[in-house]
Parts: structure tokens; C-alpha cells; sequence
């Protein structure tokens, strides 16, 4: 990530926050809001202190999007990303906020399917009255 402070010319090309809500589909409001709720650092500042995000703060929007798409909740998010703040020293308790969420995305996969199959059983279910009421046979 990088810091509050203004770009070094000879960095890679930075994204404005418009191009970064267009790439990740979040609006500029919720970008403003991930960086004052502490879901991504400080990004860095053009001289004119527009905001300009690199690489690395695209790629970890993108994992922020997984972990909400996902079902994480905000606060989770924000733990997430302090424990991230803090370097290898974290990587434990990363790795381990990770495979518990991992497991309850598992939980909530195979519920989904479930309900998937008894929407299924359903849906046949009324197919079958339908093809035995008189008047709906498919005429050929």
C-alpha cells in the first residue's frame, strides 16, 4: 500500500479514484469510506492531494471485494486489514481469520445447495402437474 504522501515521479502510472470505481465497480463514496473506516491505507496524494491509487491498493480492493462478497462482515474486514497493517508478525492470525471464514463460506456453499435442490424438486414437482392437467399437452 502505499502512503499519504505525494507519488514519486518515477513511480508506475496511478489510477484516479475514478478509474479505481470503474475497475472495481465501488463508487467513489464507498472508496472514501474503505479509507476512513481503515480497510485500506492511506492512498498516496498527486501534489494536488488527488488521490491516486497503485497496483498493490487495486489488488487489495480486490481481495476486500472477495471477503464481502463472501458474507465477511465490515468489522471483520476492518480486523483483517489492521492485522495486515501489522506485517508478517500477523500472518497466523491471518492465515487463521481466513480458514474460519473459508469454512463458514463452505457452511453457507453447501446450504445454498440444498435449498438449490429443493427449489429443484419443486420446480418439477409443478412441471409434472402441469403436463398431467388436461388442455396443456404440447401440441406436435
Amino acid at each position: 500500500m502505499t502512503s499519504g504522501h505525494p507519488l514519486p515521479q518515477d513511480r508506475e502510472p496511478a489510477l484516479t479514484i475514478a478509474e479505481v470505481a470503474q475497475r472495481t465497480g465501488l463508487s467513489h463514496d464507498t472508496l472514501r469510506y474503505y479509507e476512513k473506516a481503515g480497510l485500506i491505507e492511506r492512498v498516496g496524494r498527486t501534489t494536488g492531494n488527488q488521490r491516486r491509487y497503485d497496483a498493490a491498493d487495486l489488488a487489495w480492493l480486490e481481495f476486500l471485494l472477495r471477503l464481502r462478497e463472501t458474507g465477511m462482515s465490515i468489522a471483520d474486514m476492518q480486523h483483517f486489514a489492521r492485522l495486515r497493517a501489522e506485517g508478517n508478525v500477523s500472518v497466523a492470525a491471518r492465515l487463521a481469520m481466513l480458514r474460519e471464514h473459508r469454512a463458514e463460506l463452505a457452511d453457507r456453499i453447501r446450504a445454498l445447495r440444498r435449498n438449490a435442490r429443493a427449489l429443484d424438486d419443486k420446480i418439477d414437482h409443478y412441471e409434472r402437474l402441469l403436463d398431467e392437467q388436461p388442455g396443456t399437452e404440447d401440441p406436435k
